[in-house]
């Protein structure tokens, strides 16, 4: 065990997530083999492995086959996906610090697209159509809020987008998923995607402010005419004007921040300059202020990055059994987190201070793969090699 870290150990990471998981209620026992223990186990060991269920279970000698394992979470899992998600969600954030809900917090909201090659399971609205990547144009897409201060980044809520659903309702499910745990949200940052007209009503509805990139749309006018909207606000100097946008009969007005930034491409030793327009509602700010702030939300991005540490392998079709994958990365994520900021903090209060490298996050999956082959391996060497 690295030094530093002698607060915590591979037992306890184990039994943590386990409880996170068993006080959600997602599964019941199945038999004397099956227990919902042993099937969150070995769950837990293909996702920090980076498996899927039938390498966990191969790899294990006191284990059942794969086959009873998705027995298991099909017979288990709540068959509703509204209750399906709320108890996933209750997993993510049961365990969150009071002391988060004593203060308001940026917040991020992002979708992340998970490339899928086969065919839906029930229906069409199952698939997400997007850009290829990946060699396909078709997704499991999910959407996520999270709080992107620096050792605090807590996933709030998760939830399945399925095709036929607008970015309103999906930002509705992951806001009362957000009030249901009573956080304050300071500002919302949000990426491209979300600027238009219907979710800037939608928010100043809602009464949350909110930080966006501006998207251009539309032709450019011919030569010879004026600019006019947000092509004459490209050509202005650093600072905020006033916008209006337009959809139909629908009017709502923003205020608009053109700031800059400076880069170097690799090999060039000159630098460029970027012209940045963000879209704000009850947000200030100087434009370096603003830029600065915007860029926390790619916290949310680190989140994505650290769940793919954790994935699990799987080709099967069900959407809700995929949704559960992705929450067990999730939860692992706030696991993470939640040991940095209750064990391994230096300091209370106002003056604790974390320092992340203390316990990696691979070394934590690493932790609970460990703890998982001492319940169910009998130590021979039919177990994958933990150094490989």
């Amino acid at each position: 065990m690295r030094s530093g870290t002698n607060d915590v150990n591979s037992g306890q990471a184990h039994q943590w997530a386990l409880g996170w998981l068993l006080q959600a209620d997602l599964l019941k026992t199945r038999g004397r083999v099956c227990t919902a223990v042993v099937v969150w186990s070995i769950v837990l060991r293909a996702a920090a492995r980076m498996a899927s269920i039938l390498a966990a279970c191969q790899d294990l000698a006191h284990a059942p086959s794969s086959q009873a394992v998705f027995d298991a979470l099909l017979a288990g899992l709540p068959k509703t996906l509204s209750v399906l998600e709320r108890r996933l969600n209750e997993s993510l954030t049961g365990h969150l610090p009071r002391r988060l809900r004593r203060r308001a917090w940026p917040v991020a909201i992002d979708g992340h697209l998970v490339p899928y090659y086969g065919q839906p399971h029930k229906s069409r609205n199952e698939l997400y159509h997007s850009r290829p990547q990946l060699g396909t144009t078709k997704f499991h897409a999910y959407a996520t809020a999270c709080i992107v201060e620096y050792g605090q980044r807590y996933t709030l809520a998760l939830t399945w987008v399925r095709k036929h659903e607008s970015t309103i309702t999906v930002l509705r499910r992951l806001l009362a998923q957000i009030r249901e745990i009573e956080l304050k949200i300071k500002r919302l940052l949000l990426d491209r995607a979300f600027f238009s007209t219907q979710v800037v009503e939608f928010l100043q509805q809602e009464q949350l402010p909110f930080l966006m990139p501006v998207v251009v749309r539309g032709r450019k006018p011919k030569r010879g005419r004026r600019l006019t909207g947000l092509r004459h606000l490209q050509q202005q100097k650093a600072g905020w004007y006033s916008h209006v946008l337009r959809r139909g009969k629908t009017e709502v007005k923003v205020s608009v921040c053109v700031a800059y930034r400076t880069y170097r491409r690799r090999g060039e030793q000159q630098r460029r300059t970027q012209k940045l327009l963000f879209a704000a509602w009850r947000v200030k700010g100087t434009p370096t202020e603003i830029r600065e702030r915007y860029r926390k939300r790619f916290g949310i991005e680190a989140s994505y990055r650290q769940r793919r540490q954790a994935r699990i392998y799987t080709c099967t079709r069900n959407p809700h059994l995929r949704l559960v994958f992705v929450a067990i990365s999730l939860l692992l994520r706030n696991l993470w987190v939640w040991i940095h900021a209750t064990y391994l903090k230096e300091g209370a209060g106002e003056t604790m201070t974390l320092r992340l490298e203390r316990l990696r996050f691979k070394r934590l999956v690493d932790w609970i793969n460990q703890a998982v082959v001492a319940a169910l391996h009998d130590g021979s060497t039919f177990c994958a090699d933990d150094d490989d």
